[in-house]
């Protein structure tokens, strides 16, 4: 008699079989989608939501924006993106293998793009991004972004005519520029800010920013002080934006053609300052005219290969005749008068071109590659001819006097001729490969880049000074000029870069870490020298107090030399000449914070320089003039705070505040002393050293009229030394701080768009009024030295007349968009 085995085992033994078979038909189904979240400014989205419609399954967007899920569907699916301050999107997907997807998140309603979710987000490795909303509106003599660079901690600035500024104690050319990844150059032969035209920056063209003020990562080249990296946005659908003013104008046209595989963008500005400076002391006929075309174009050849086009046109001149200056100076017991009858001209002209083919190729969903091949040209011309007669007079100060006011005694009368004839032209070439590879949440980049320069110039100036009847300087025997200056050379060399970093992302319990290695190798052939810069950055915070983050930075910094760095007092080329170094450590913490209902954040950093093989520098208004060899050794420490959030809902405003102290020591300088000892005066400040400075950028509106925008930006900062170069011993004095306030108010009449005939369509339309200087401050640039002859007893003086800088001023301007 058999035995029957019971109904039930026989069901299970069939479900196992149909269960197992439909697995293994599954996995053969299962397919991987992977892709990028980013914003409308093409920058990623960490921490967005990726949801299969329909499933429980979803994932989240890493640090880089980059997501991954598996789904076992081969036919269309739904996948739902979603992030707090973004508009939902919903996408129709067909699940294939190897699909990679790049999903754009329009900000919602209530989210001002360019605000508070970028100024958060701190990458490793010290640099941040920072918001440009407000610089639409915000008042800018300058007229570029770097009007908003100079407001955050440890940036500093005591020009508003010029976009350079300096950071954490380093000066103007040790801060690097890119666009797009490509580096950029400003004209070397600009000796003020008068003559500055335009910066390279376009910025109705920019789309995000990047900026860090030390400690940054290997990928970015070899300076020794900040980072600025610009990427230009990618335009979503056709667009014209003009704007006009007293200072100028500008018109950016943007759209997307051939079934939106190609987008193009293309800026022209026009700037005259001429308004501004008629407010300085120096009276005359400017004729500042400054012109600049850019344009970007993209065009995607495939889904994985991108070929993209910049370029770049910049004709800038500054024409100039002075007739007469009037500067009152001194303190209230002795207040002297300057005054000047000038006769001659200056004509200064600076033309730059530049233009990069960008090729973007996507190997696979995890790797990139892009080649980058630049080519940058200037040709600069600086002449001068000015002859002055001046009258330097004490003045009547008694209070109720007749004669108040007036010139009680003549103190020195002269004249002087200055004579330039400058020309350089300058060619840099450039080719690039840059990669990148994720490795699960890591990341490894990698690029190798050679560089051609040839650099020919020519230069002359000299002169002459005469103090009642007697030339200065003057030996008894010869006169003299009091000074000189003379070159000729041309210069072809070669670069070679390279770096290697990765960033790492792992935990220690409860603790997160990003971590970011590298280092940096780079040759120069025209002193032959080889430099290996190592870099480490760390970011940290415990799972349980995400509000409250911690990071630390150290690396070697070189910055080798490339034009004015190496050229000796006698004009003569220094080919031995080594790399300024410069070593970062810095340590700081951000904590996030709700206040009042809106979102804050506040940061403070320590940081300390060693500066080695130093180039020792003066500053003549915003030229660098160098000894031309490697003298000295320094540092520079201090500490930078940042408090920013919405004040108001939906702008972001902030408050910077630096403390600095920066010296060095020339190590081969000394003096003989009365005595007939040989002195060495040690450490000295360093012509960037402002002990203190604070920013404001500000940002409101009417309550319950968004429509009404003010933009208040404000900086104090201490005064900077001054050298007397005829003091043997290093002596220096302080310039007055530099105090300034601007304030513009912005009315928008259309904002959500208007159509007007036909195709016609007004997207915006905004007209403002900025006042300049708004307590009309006189703040100090420079110093024009005066030496009277020698009186009775032997005894000459020198008096250092300050050079102003602009005074209050209006500006209005428009703005529309179509």
């Amino acid at each position: 008699m058999s035995v029957k085995p019971p109904y039930y085992i026989f069901q299970c033994v069939l479900v196992i079989f149909i269960t197992g078979f439909a697995s293994l038909h599954a996995q053969e189904r299962r397919v991987k989608i992977s892709g990028i979240v980013k914003d409308t400014l093409n920058m990623p989205i960490p921490s967005a939501s990726v949801i299969i419609v329909g499933s429980s399954l979803g994932v989240s967007t890493d640090d880089e924006g980059r997501f991954s899920i598996t789904v076992t569907d081969i036919d269309t699916i739904s996948i739902r993106f979603s992030c707090l301050g973004y508009q939902t999107q919903e996408m129709n997907v067909k699940a294939e293998r190897g699909k990679f997807l790049e999903v754009i998140l329009k900000p919602s309603e209530e989210h001002i793009e360019g605000v508070y979710v970028r100024s958060q987000q701190r990458k490793v490795g010290n640099i941040e991004r920072i918001g440009i909303d407000g610089l639409k509106t915000s008042p800018n003599v300058s007229g570029g972004l770097e009007s908003l660079v100079k407001l955050l901690p440890g940036v500093s600035s005591s020009n508003e005519l010029s976009s350079q500024y300096s950071v954490r104690g380093g000066n103007f050319d040790e801060n690097l520029v890119y666009v797009n990844d490509v580096e950029v150059y400003r004209p070397f032969l600009i000796r003020s800010a008068q003559q500055e035209g335009l910066s390279f920056i376009n910025p109705d063209m920019v789309g995000a920013v990047e900026f860090s003020s030390g400690g940054f990562t290997a990928e970015f080249g070899d300076k020794m002080s900040s980072v600025l990296n610009v990427r230009y946005r990618e335009p979503k659908a056709n667009a014209l934006r003009v704007s006009a003013g007293l200072l100028g104008a500008s018109a950016t046209l943007e759209g997307v053609a051939i079934g939106s595989s190609l987008t193009y963008m293309s800026g022209v500005r026009y700037k005259t300052s001429r308004y501004i400076l008629n407010s300085l002391e120096t009276k005359g006929d400017y004729t500042p005219s400054f012109f600049d075309w850019q344009g970007i174009a993209d065009y995607k050849l495939s889904e994985r290969i991108t070929i993209g086009l910049l370029g770049n046109v910049a004709i800038n001149r500054f024409d100039f005749q002075p007739r007469v200056r009037e500067t009152r100076f001194g303190v209230f017991n002795n207040t002297l008068q300057l005054k000047i009858y000038y006769d001659g001209q200056e004509k200064d002209r600076y033309l730059s071109s530049m233009a990069a083919l960008i090729a973007a190729i996507r190997v696979t969903p995890n790797s990139n590659v892009k080649v980058i091949g630049s080519s940058y040209y200037s040709n600069e011309r600086e002449t001068y001819d000015l002859l002055g007669q001046y009258f330097l007079n004490e003045l009547d100060n008694s209070m109720g006097s007749k004669t108040y006011g007036d010139s009680l005694i003549n103190v020195g009368i002269g004249g002087f001729l200055d004579h330039a004839r400058n020309h350089i032209n300058l060619k840099v070439q450039s080719l690039n490969l840059l990669g990148d590879m994720w490795f699960g949440k890591s990341l490894i980049k990698l690029g190798v880049q050679l560089q051609r320069e040839v650099l020919s110039d020519e230069l002359l100036e000299w002169g002459l000074v005469d103090s009642s009847g007697y030339a200065i300087p003057y030996t008894g025997s010869q006169v003299g000029l009091d000074r000189f200056f003379g070159a000729a050379s041309t210069i072809e060399s070669y670069r070679a870069l390279g770096f290697v970093q990765a960033d790492l992302h792992f935990n220690v319990g409860n603790w997160q870490y990003r971590t970011n290695i590298g280092f940096r190798v780079s040759h120069w052939s025209f002193n032959k020298e080889i430099l290996f810069s190592p870099r480490l950055a760390l970011s940290f915070n415990h799972s349980n107090y995400r509000s409250l983050q911690y990071h630390l930075s150290f690396g070697y910094y070189y910055q080798p030399p490339f034009y004015r760095e190496i050229r000796l007092a006698s004009g003569e080329l220094n080919r031995n000449i080594k790399a300024q170094q410069s070593i970062h450590a810095l340590a700081g913490a951000e904590y996030y914070f709700t206040a009042w209902s809106r979102p804050f954040r506040m940061s403070l950093e320590f940081y300390n320089k060693w500066l080695n093989r130093l180039i020792p520098y003066s500053v003549d208004n915003v030229r660098l003039r160098y000894s031309g060899e490697n003298l000295a050794r320094g540092y520079a420490r201090g500490a930078d705070l940042k408090i920013n959030g919405e004040l108001v809902s939906g702008a972001e405003s902030w408050l910077s505040l630096s403390i600095l102290k920066t010296k060095e020591d020339n190590l081969y300088d000394s003096y003989t002393d009365e005595g007939g000892n040989t002195v060495y005066p040690g450490y000295y400040f360093r012509p960037t050293d402002q002990t203190f400075s604070v920013s404001l950028f500000l940002q409101d509106y009417l309550p319950g009229d968004k429509s009404f925008r003010v933009n208040l930006t404000g900086v104090y900062g201490s005064g900077l030394p001054m050298l007397d170069s005829s003091v043997p011993d290093q002596k220096s004095f302080r310039m007055p701080s530099y105090k300034r306030i601007d304030v513009g108010f912005t009315k928008s009449f259309i904002d959500n768009g208007k159509r007007l005939v036909g195709n016609l369509k007004i997207a915006n339309l905004s007209v403002g009024v900025d006042i300049f200087n708004l307590f009309n401050f006189n703040n100090t640039v420079s110093y024009l030295w005066v030496q009277t002859v020698a009186n009775q007893e032997g005894n000459s003086y020198r008096f250092a007349v300050p050079n102003y800088l602009t005074s209050r001023r209006v500006n209005v301007r428009f703005q529309m968009n179509f």
